[in-house]
């Protein structure tokens, strides 16, 4: 389910919005939501300049991908190991569990 998620790094433009966006996380919740996004991320070329600047999104808001970021085997491995190993989550008062 998670497995297929693009790595860190990576440059897309998401539907809504013209600034392009890199991401700097997968899996993630937003402070006060309880909704798990796919990913978080920052505006390219800004960079994080403050935590009220990540945005959260999911694969659905991704129009199109313009970079793929670093993978080498630990990236694999991660993919693999970890995000390919997740079943269905679930979130309550701010942590990430499995359904």
């Amino acid at each position: 389910m998670y497995e297929d998620l693009l790595p860190c790094g990576s440059i897309v433009k998401l539907s809504e919005g013209d600034h392009y966006v890199m991401i700097c996380g997968r899996v993630v919740l937003a402070d006060g939501n309880d909704h798990i996004f796919d990913y978080a991320g920052c505006f390219y070329p800004e960079g994080m300049s403050g935590s009220d600047n990540t945005l959260f999104f999911d694969r659905a808001a991704i129009e199109s991908i313009l970079f793929i970021g670093f993978q080498d085997k630990q990236e694999l491995d991660y993919r693999e190991e970890v995000l390919g190993t997740l079943g269905e989550l679930k979130a309550a008062d701010g942590k990430i569990t499995e359904a």
